[in-house]
């Protein structure tokens, strides 16, 4: 890379592969400084990707606008998923614009073909283990009828702005900026044709075990053993008891402040919060979060400070869960503002909407416009007030949640304590705001 230029933030690894590993976000990468006719990525396949971006538009003047914004950090988080790139787009007005990218993900015969190959090169999954993407491994698809990198016309733009070039340039500095995550790391490249990384690599361990047995020569044969001496008795002297259970879960150790370690306060946080979950698991022979996932239980976590990251504390333990499950801090506040609201039910919620049953949904509007409210918008378990800043979410428990959001923007956030009664839920979330009804 070039001296001076920022490297996008990476999600931390995760402990097993599932949705989480299907999506990333790249936190915003600051204000930077390219020189005329310097290639704005440095690998041949971040190149690529530039290039492929340029063959959409002939359009110089808009695409070296699109390069502006991104070298200026005008590109905001970045989030990937199987086929598709989002980030909001600072231009020239106050509100940022929605840009996107969309590209084709590959089929399961595809990833079996490619994932074969690789397995059977130990170069290859060397080459990716060390973040490098070998050209041979992009023939490889080639010659087996995928196109790993894009060609052109393979990305798909769009944008809420008004401007109809295609693309138009705040899609441009979303395709700029990607070019320098793929600089750092192709399995970005991996994930948009839809497999995400831990995914990936436990596959190809799992191949190329394989492949290895394969070529191995075989085993010389194990001796036998007479059936007598094996299912002869054997005594083993009896465990000795077990200690007894402290009355409350001990102190965890300090953790000295090391450079490049993890955090220390985000450490005794969860070395605390492990001795409570062991303590109870000896004391009563369960443990109370065993079921959640892993973003629940980071989401857990960060809800269990006293404060909403306002502190050094829980400043340091909100980037460590952050990174670890790949989202933003941000994405972790609404999410513990939920939990709060709701525990796990509450972050459902927030996440997850879903299409009630004929009920106690059906009647909320009628109840809600008997009591003077406006009349709320219905969409799916979703109720928004015509004025758009105050929404109620039906929750598979049968309460109301309330949710806030600032006039004319989506960013929905968790408030007030949920109830049974849709017009009780309304009443607290508008308490205080005379303005509401």
């Amino acid at each position: 890379m070039t001296p001076g230029r920022p490297t996008p933030a990476r999600p931390g690894a995760r402990s097993r592969p599932g949705p989480d590993d299907l999506r990333r976000t790249f936190e915003a990468v600051p204000e930077r400084t390219s020189g005329e006719g310097e290639p704005f990525a440095e690998s041949w396949w971040g190149r690529a990707w530039v290039a492929a971006l340029e063959s959409l538009s002939m359009d110089g003047p808009r695409l070296a606008r699109g390069r502006d914004y991104a070298d200026g950090g005008h590109v905001a988080a970045i989030t990937v998923t199987p086929g598709h790139v989002v980030a909001y787009v600072h231009g020239s007005r106050p509100r940022p614009y929605r840009a996107e990218l969309r590209l084709r993900t590959f089929g399961d015969p595809d990833w079996d073909t490619l994932l074969d190959a690789v397995a059977a090169r130990p170069g290859h999954l060397a080459a990716l283990l060390a973040k490098e993407m070998p050209h041979s491994l992009a023939d490889t698809a080639t010659d087996a009828g995928m196109t790993l990198l894009p060609a052109p016309g393979d990305l798909d733009p769009a944008c809420n702005c008004p401007d109809r070039g295609r693309p138009c340039k705040h899609v441009a500095a979303l395709s700029y900026q990607m070019a320098l995550l793929l600089d750092t790391d192709p399995f970005v490249l991996l994930l948009l044709r839809g497999r995400g990384e831990r995914e990936l690599l436990e596959e190809l361990g799992r191949r190329n075990a394989a492949h290895s047995a394969r070529e191995r020569p075989a085993a010389p044969e194990t001796p036998s053993v007479p059936a007598g001496e094996a299912l002869a008795a054997r005594f083993l002297p009896p465990l000795p008891a077990p200690l007894p259970v402290e009355p409350y879960p001990g102190r965890p150790p300090a953790y000295p402040a090391l450079p490049g370690a993890r955090d220390p306060l985000a450490l005794d946080q969860l070395a605390t919060d492990a001795a409570a979950r062991a303590h109870a698991l000896l004391t009563t022979g369960h443990d109370p979060v065993a079921g959640l996932t892993l973003w629940q239980d980071a989401v857990r976590l960060a809800a269990a400070g006293p404060t909403a990251g306002l502190t050094a504390t829980t400043r340091a333990l909100y980037r460590e869960l952050a990174s670890a499950t790949g989202r933003n801090t941000t994405d972790l506040a609404r999410a513990v503002a939920a939990w709060r609201q709701g525990g796990a039910e509450g972050l459902a919620v927030l996440e997850t909407p879903w299409d009630p049953p004929a009920g106690p949904f059906d009647r909320a509007r009628p109840a809600l416009a008997a009591a003077g409210f406006p009349r709320f918008q219905p969409r799916r378990n979703h109720l928004t007030h015509p004025g758009g800043a105050l929404q109620l979410r039906f929750g598979r428990d049968g309460r109301w949640y309330g949710y806030e959001s600032d006039p004319g923007a989506d960013e929905w956030w968790p408030r007030a304590a949920p109830d049974t009664d849709p017009v009780t839920a309304l009443l607290d979330l508008t308490a205080g705001d005379p303005d509401d009804d």
